[in-house]
């Protein structure tokens, strides 16, 4: 069974985090295609996670993360 702990490192901001761990309740698939990760580089205490673009605090408003799936990555950008 996959914990969150473990899908956690999915969501870290290194590239190959990011790249592991997709299962969300079986983790034979990671396992199976070597995308399994047991734990972040820096644990889970100290894991960053996210994207780059939207740590802001601004970014983090209720009404912006609603309307971030509408907006294209230019005008994120911008804004």
């Amino acid at each position: 069974i996959v914990t969150p702990d473990m899908h956690r490192v999915h969501h870290s901001i290194h590239r190959d985090e990011t790249d592991s761990n997709f299962g969300f309740n079986l983790p034979w698939w990671d396992r199976l295609f070597g995308t399994y990760r047991a734990q972040p580089r820096h644990g889970h205490r100290d894991m960053v996670i996210g994207l780059e673009d939207f740590r802001s605090t601004r970014d983090q408003r209720f009404d912006r993360l609603l309307l971030q799936p509408l907006r294209g990555m230019d005008s994120i950008r911008r804004n």
